[in-house]
């Protein structure tokens, strides 16, 4: 019982109910999280709010170094807007990461339009890419982040914060609901 009501107006506490310990970001936390995104111009980029919250490992390299240094330290509750520089965010925007690509390296070239992006399988391994440009012979490809570059500016709200399991911190990720399942 954890309350008993007298009368109409009073409330007598159960001796034994103990507020449950507020559980601080810190490495190895599982947090949920809101969030709106916007770039320096005020333009909104995307938001969670109509949708789920977004889970990850706190201290694994999940999301943005800039945004995850934030996060340190709140909990549950809190409410707060960050703005995070590019080399926090997704890196400066390098020229160098803009390639020329033989067209015959496309499966249908001409279907391809300047802003679709795309994956590549490079010797490095798979890259995605943003179409700049299509030509006769070739298509420039930026395979720059496509928020490389930009300062951004995050409103969030944390909704939930609980430590890691032993299997998510071995694997670096969150396991269930808003996670990886495997």
């Amino acid at each position: 019982m954890l309350a008993r009501l007298i009368g109409t107006h009073s409330i007598i506490a159960d001796p034994f109910l103990r507020p449950l310990p507020i559980m601080n970001i810190s490495e190895h936390s599982v947090v949920s999280f809101h969030y709106t995104l916007k770039n320096s111009q005020g333009e909104q980029l995307e938001s969670s709010r109509e949708g789920n919250a977004m889970t990850y490992l706190h201290g694994s390299g999940n999301i943005i170094k800039g945004l995850e240094k934030a996060m340190e330290g709140k909990a549950a509750g809190d409410s707060f807007a960050v703005t995070v520089e590019p080399t926090d965010a997704y890196g400066e925007h390098k020229p160098a990461n803009i390639q020329r690509v033989s067209a015959k390296h496309f499966r249908n070239s001409k279907a391809l339009k300047p802003g679709q992006v795309l994956g590549l399988q490079t010797r490095q391994g798979p890259v995605q890419v943003t179409v700049v440009k299509v030509g006769r012979f070739n298509v420039d490809v930026d395979a720059n982040h496509p928020l490389a570059g930009q300062t951004l500016t995050f409103a969030v709200e944390i909704t939930e914060v609980r430590a890691a399991s032993d299997e998510e911190k071995d694997h670096g990720h969150v396991h269930g609901h808003g996670g990886v399942e495997h």
